[in-house]
């Protein structure tokens, strides 16, 4: 993805139709068991430029640090990538719990399922130089936050010869 806006719709604004046309996929082969592992998405971030550096701020809500790949794919282009899968911990009063080796009795049943899981992916590509050694990131309350500082310019020195 490149920093600078075009003219052109963003693929965001095709998304509810791409998920459409995959769940109606979905549908038809049958494959409704493996469709958690074929989802992906694309969080959705702020990209600002200050004079020193370009900030990142996702929305990744309910990701672990552990989830969550950043790296750099060439000198000037930035990779986040991860996974999430839905997991359910509380217990309602008619469940019952696995004993004398019984397996639980209820099973969920989805009356909407509308959170997104699955592998997610976005690159950022930067129009100038950036200090791939300095960037920052961090991750709170849902949000990840990356600080990519600019590459300083560099100084034309001249070599004497001796």
């Amino acid at each position: 993805m490149s920093l600078f806006r075009t003219s052109f719709p963003s693929s965001s604004d095709f998304t509810p139709l791409f998920r459409l046309l995959d769940d109606y996929d979905i549908h038809r082969t049958g494959r409704q068991s493996s469709r958690s592992s074929m989802r992906s998405f694309s969080p959705r971030f702020d990209v600002r430029e200050t004079g020193e550096a370009y900030h990142l701020d996702g929305e990744l809500p309910g990701i672990a640090h552990k989830d969550i790949d950043i790296e750099f794919t060439d000198p000037q282009t930035l990779t986040v990538k991860g996974h999430t899968e839905r997991e359910y911990e509380a217990k309602t009063e008619g469940d019952e719990t696995e004993e004398k080796g019984n397996a639980p009795k209820s099973q969920h049943r989805f009356w909407a399922s509308e959170r997104v899981t699955g592998e997610f992916q976005r690159t950022f590509s930067f129009p100038t130089r950036v200090d791939q050694n300095a960037v920052k990131a961090s991750l709170k309350n849902g949000i990840l936050s990356v600080v990519v500082p600019k590459a300083t310019a560099s100084v034309a020195k001249k070599i004497t010869v001796e």
